[in-house]
């Protein structure tokens, strides 16, 4: 009796084990298929960062099998909240999050404690670059004749810019900087749409920003674009050269990356990022980043790591000339 009461426990016990999966019954999903993968997105929806971040998901999935995102967005305290809590998150590969180039400038303005150190990046999806914008009548064609009218009224071009110690007065300082020329600086702290209609109506002379929001302007034009402060011509404004060609090594960009936190384990990791490359890299991705007026960008794993912490340090500098 007892040995058939034993088998009959062995065979209930094994049923069980197969019910959990345990035993040579069915496996757990591996990675990334084994649950839903959270991303704190720390703007409101429809912005920028937002579109960018739906779309790289969007494309990442289709080279994951069996992978769900599901964005949350987070906009509080300017995207601050969003930031925290993606750096505070279980490393386990299950919640991830956008940063933007807030976080390099953040904590040299004491609003936020964390930085570039806390957490991995995956992909930059974008970088839009600050461009030189000016009237279509304005007597200038290029930089050279930019700068050579700076020097000659010095202080008198108006340049505007998205408030004091934003990153596209940053901008303008960097430029001052490098050519040695002094602008008379006006912000417009609600925004880029805000500088490209006192350009448009004369009460500025140029600024220094994201070109996307001047496409309509600049494609009717009424504005011109001379330069962009990028490693690379712009895939929407092709024609236009960047400072770098010109001799001028002048990189600001205003840029969104899909990051995890700092101790999510590198096998995850390096699923994460190939996922990316080959999502950034191909003709959807790119076609859907031009159809919302973005510079398509792949900047990716490493890469990325290395932009944040380069802009990290070099907000630290030129914050402080900007006081």
């Amino acid at each position: 009796m007892k040995k058939y009461l034993a088998i009959g426990a062995a065979a209930m016990l094994s049923v069980a084990m197969l019910m959990t999966g345990c035993g040579g019954g069915e496996k757990k999903a591996a990675y990334p298929a084994d649950g839903d993968i959270s991303v704190i997105i720390p703007k409101a929806p429809g912005g920028g960062t937002d579109t960018s971040a739906r779309g790289l998901l969007q494309f990442m999935e289709k080279e994951l099998k069996g992978a769900k995102f599901v964005a949350v967005n987070k906009p509080d305290g300017g995207g601050i909240t969003g930031m925290v809590e993606t750096a505070k998150a279980k490393a386990d590969g299950h919640t991830l999050g956008m940063v933007t180039v807030e976080l390099a400038m953040f904590p040299h303005q004491n609003k936020i404690k964390n930085t570039f150190a806390d957490y991995k990046a995956i992909c930059a999806p974008i970088a839009a670059p600050a461009a030189l914008i000016v009237r279509k009548e304005a007597p200038y064609n290029n930089v050279d004749e930019f700068v050579k009218y700076a020097k000659a009224n010095e202080g008198k071009i108006q340049m505007g810019n998205s408030g004091v110690g934003a990153i596209w007065h940053i901008a303008a300082l960097r430029f001052e900087e490098e050519y040695g020329v002094k602008f008379k600086h006006i912000p417009y702290p609600k925004g880029s749409a805000d500088i490209a209609a006192a350009l448009a109506g004369k009460h500025i002379d140029a600024t220094l920003a994201d070109p996307s929001v001047f496409k309509s302007q600049v494609e009717a034009g009424n504005l011109k674009i001379l330069a962009v402060m990028a490693d690379t011509r712009s895939e929407i404004y092709p024609s236009v050269p960047t400072f770098k060609e010109l001799g001028h090594n002048m990189t600001v960009r205003a840029w969104a990356a899909l990051v995890a936190p700092k101790d999510t384990p590198k096998e995850k990791l390096d699923v994460l990022c190939a996922a990316a490359k080959k999502a950034a890299n191909s003709k959807e991705f790119k076609d859907y980043f031009k159809k919302q007026g973005i510079d398509p960008t792949a900047i990716i794993g490493a890469d990325a790591d290395k932009m944040m912490k380069e802009d990290h340090e070099m907000y630290g500098k030129f914050l402080k000339l900007a006081k």
